[in-house]
């Protein structure tokens, strides 16, 4: 039994390689697939990637499906990842590269076709997401944004946007000055 959980079927570095081809490999196509199936999943994206750790695992395995080989395969992935984000990810020029950059889909009120074609998204799905950021309509905004990790940025117009406490503090202090002067 112990032998069954703790030979590896292929060697460490063969493994670490496998891992780290895959890891990387994944990370280039889902910066090909655009921004949207990073945070923005929908039943069909959410699909795909159940279904892509399934496609790559033998990959990443290879002959080996012992427990040790797994831990060794998710420390790699863990070590891998670790690196991107820790040691690559703060030079500009990277992240850029890897992550892409922010997207304006809509300016002044009206929709970029253009960029929502670019980035895969549906003008209903925007809609919606302006809603959940208080704007009734793309008349109430001034830029709607779609940042690299996927999240939507909405920018109001400045007549459609909340008062602060701050606001009323100095409504108050006009009206006071005005009442007492």
């Amino acid at each position: 039994m112990w032998h069954d959980l703790t030979h590896l079927g292929v060697s460490v570095p063969d493994k670490i390689l496998r891992t780290v081809v895959v890891y990387l490999a994944l990370v280039v196509l889902l910066r090909l697939a655009g921004k949207r199936d990073l945070a923005q999943l929908n039943s069909f994206d959410l699909i795909v990637v159940l279904l892509l750790s399934n496609v790559v695992q033998n990959a990443v395995i290879g002959p080996d499906d012992s427990l040790l080989g797994g831990l060794v395969g998710a420390a790699v992935l863990i070590g891998a990842n670790a690196f991107l984000v820790h040691i690559v990810r703060p030079w500009r020029g990277a992240a850029a590269l890897l992550e892409g950059t922010t997207t304006v889909l809509a300016r002044s009120g009206r929709w970029i076709p253009e960029a929502l074609r670019r980035e895969g998204v549906r003008q209903p799905d925007m809609e919606a997401a302006l809603r959940r950021q208080n704007a009734y309509s793309i008349h109430d905004v001034e830029q709607l944004k779609l940042e690299p990790g996927g999240t939507i940025v909405v920018d109001l117009e400045p007549s459609r946007q909340n008062a602060t406490k701050a606001d009323v503090d100095r409504l108050e202090a006009k009206l006071d000055r005005l009442l007492s002067g």
